[in-house]
């Protein structure tokens, strides 16, 4: 008799189980790789939201011509991060400056504190400063700041090459799927992947423009000191998911308890920064992303515990695009299907839901595309 075939179930966990250890390989690998890989990932996020910004000033100017857009788009997001960078550099060194000058009102509510806890001698400011290795610390800032230096270096090498190679990815294309079917599943997954990323800063930009201003008309009312800082810091911190939020209403309240005698003002602050966060986390951001992204909000947290013990800070603001980019590249595979599923919102995860404007409107036929991939769309095969 001939041999039975083995069950299909122990195939099917065999498979799986594989799975599992490619996955644990791969988060391996990326966090002892993170020193090379962090500056590329940034890059390649920074390159697809300079794509879409020369398509956007394409669209929006009409005597700004495709070979002129992309130059145009990469100066004015140079311009923009190294004017954040100032500002952020130079306001934070004020803010700093003004809490040695709050020093007396720092030691009154560490000795609120301590009596609250029943603590007997508390320290002061001046006496943890003094306490501190000031040589130490001291190192620790410059070598943020080389760290900073040298990625960012790097990160501008990588936008540079990809920028220069983007037109060599079409014949990349060519060679490595052969079959035009084949091409035409590679252009929806890269579809797919940039305009969930598009999709992602959009709706980050949008809301957090508005988090800050109303956080700006909250801080101003009560008459918190750089109230405009304070505005921009929250704004950036509001593309980190979850840990931005708390950022944003906690922090600012903090300082007016040093700013202002009593706290009566920095309560009212704290509740209105809480109100706005409630209401654009609540009614108004999921209105707009809708289930574009089709990301599970558990699998969302989980993803920022992730990629921030991977890759710390870089990891926490990229996790939701590295996210969706895992969940769109497993969905294609037999194997790692299973694991798109959970990662999806509603257990679909071939598709985004809410398209943006230029994706394809059938997965069956997509358009032509201006992306690195856009040798299959060329000739479309004629329908049955």
């Amino acid at each position: 008799m001939p041999a039975s075939a083995p069950p299909a179930g122990v195939t099917t966990v065999a498979r799986n189980a594989l799975v599992v250890l490619a996955v644990i390989a791969a988060g391996a690998t990326l966090y002892f790789m993170a020193s090379i890989l962090t500056p590329l990932a940034l890059a390649m996020f920074l390159a697809v939201m300079i794509d879409g910004f020369a398509r956007v000033l394409q669209h929006r100017l009409p005597h700004v011509s495709r070979r002129a857009a992309l130059p145009l788009a990469v100066t004015i997001s140079l311009v923009l991060f190294g004017g954040t960078a100032v500002f952020v550099a130079m306001n934070g060194a004020v803010e700093l400056g003004q809490l040695v000058a709050y020093e007396p009102k720092l030691d009154a509510i560490i000795a609120q504190l301590a009596g609250m806890a029943r603590v007997k001698d508390p320290p002061t400011v001046l006496s943890v400063i003094k306490g501190l290795d000031a040589s130490k610390y001291l190192g620790l800032a410059a070598r943020a700041v080389q760290d900073f230096a040298s990625t960012a270096l790097f990160v501008l090498v990588y936008l540079a090459f990809i920028l220069a190679s983007r037109k060599g990815w079409e014949r990349k294309a060519i060679g490595l799927f052969p079959q035009r079917e084949e091409r035409q599943d590679a252009v929806i997954a890269f579809l797919r992947i940039r305009d969930g990323v598009e999709r992602y800063l959009f709706v980050q930009t949008v809301t957090g423009l508005m988090v800050a201003s109303l956080s700006f008309v909250a801080m101003v009312a009560v008459g918190l000191h750089d109230a405009l800082f304070w505005a921009f810091l929250i704004f950036l911190a509001v593309y980190i998911p979850v840990a931005g939020g708390v950022f944003a209403g906690v922090a600012p309240p903090l300082f007016a308890l040093v700013q202002f005698d009593g706290y009566g003002r920095a309560f009212v602050l704290f509740l209105a920064l809480q109100a706005v966060g409630v209401i654009i986390g609540n009614v108004v951001y999921p209105r707009m992303q809708g289930r574009s992204l089709n990301i599970d909000p558990v699998m969302v947290l989980l993803s920022l515990a992730f990629w921030s013990a991977i890759w710390g800070l870089t990891g926490a603001f990229l996790s939701t695009p590295l996210t969706v980019m895992a969940m769109v590249i497993l969905a294609q595979f037999d194997g790692s299907r299973w694991i798109a599923v959970i990662l999806s919102a509603d257990g679909d995860p071939q598709q985004l839901k809410n398209k943006m404007p230029n994706e394809p409107p059938d997965a069956a036929d997509p358009p032509p595309s201006k992306g690195p991939l856009s040798e299959p769309s060329r000739r479309r095969p004629k329908a049955a």
